[in-house]
């Protein structure tokens, strides 16, 4: 059967990859992008367009109700958009914490409470909220995205309880590593305190946080990569690995069709053991408290 999709941040990466997977179904897609040419080469009959800036709620609202009249129906809403700061917590400043929140979080609940309402009059409709592995754990530098990503997670839990008795599927989808702009053009960073230059060394690599030049050449030195045979070799345990954006849009697809889908499905190579991981290290720090037990 024929669905209709409503994505969001699909200009590019991930989102790019769902909307193409999507097309190649046979589905109906509704493509929401900053920049409404971003998505010119992907003319289709069974794509739809749309600007959208997630962070503005009512043109979230109008956004959603102008596709959904378009449509007629959404089986599967999916909130992407979204980017990375890096930054010490201290290094970040107001506006750079308003625009991770902005997007990352407010513009997945605005998207989920302009559709909540069309999805339960329909009974049907499956919300996949893309989160990542950083949602379960933390790490130094990655606070407002870890953040972000964990207020997206709490909200989405709830809603899946709440709208389970109308027929609504909610999934939090936990991603791991993909090859996209997420870590270099669309990554944002701090203005660096040279007090947490030991701290980005052993995060980032490099004592300063990386110019536009450097990525550039750290772009581009990855695309030359690419366009070697690779080498084939097992992951080290809690290694970062990188896969197509393809390998997740496969895996989403998989997920929509599933009759009953998980809260949350983790998704990419090696995100599970970096789940593991994270979980581990909470288990240990409850192990402080004599009083708790972590259940069997």
């Amino acid at each position: 059967m024929t669905r209709t999709w409503f994505i969001t941040g699909a200009s590019r990466g991930l989102g790019r990859a769902f909307t193409v997977a999507a097309l190649e179904a046979g589905d109906h897609v509704v493509a929401t992008v900053r920049d409404p040419h971003a998505l010119d080469d992907l003319a289709a009959e069974r794509l739809l367009v749309l600007p959208l800036d997630v962070r503005d709620r009512k043109q979230v609202f109008d956004t959603v109700a102008e596709a959904y009249t378009f449509t007629g129906s959404f089986d599967v809403v999916v909130n992407n958009a979204g980017f990375g700061l890096v930054g010490a917590i201290e290094e970040l400043s107001e506006d750079q914490i308003r625009d991770q929140m902005d997007t990352n979080f407010y513009g997945a609940l605005w998207v989920s409470q302009a559709a909540v309402p069309l999805l339960r009059n329909q009974g049907s409709g499956h919300i996949v909220q893309i989160s990542t592995v950083g949602a379960v754990g933390s790490l130094p530098l990655f606070g407002l995205y870890n953040a972000s990503k964990w207020a997206l997670e709490g909200f989405s839990a709830s809603l899946a309880d709440e709208l389970r008795p109308f027929g609504i599927k909610v999934t939090i989808a936990q991603m791991g590593g993909f090859d996209t702009d997420w870590a270099k053009t669309s990554m944002k960073f701090a203005e660096g305190d040279p007090a947490y230059q030991e701290v980005r060394s052993a995060i980032l690599g490099m004592p300063d946080y990386p110019t536009p030049e450097v990525v550039a050449a750290y772009v581009a030195e990855a695309q030359a990569a690419q366009a070697e045979p690779a080498e084939s070799a097992e992951p080290a345990e809690g290694e970062w690995i990188e896969a197509a954006p393809e390998v997740g849009a496969a895996a989403l697809l998989e997920l929509v069709n599933d009759p009953n889908p998980p809260l949350r499905k983790i998704i990419g190579p090696g995100a599970q053991t970096m789940v593991a991981m994270a979980l581990d290290q909470r288990r240990l720090d409850y192990a402080t408290d004599p009083e708790f037990t972590w259940p069997a």
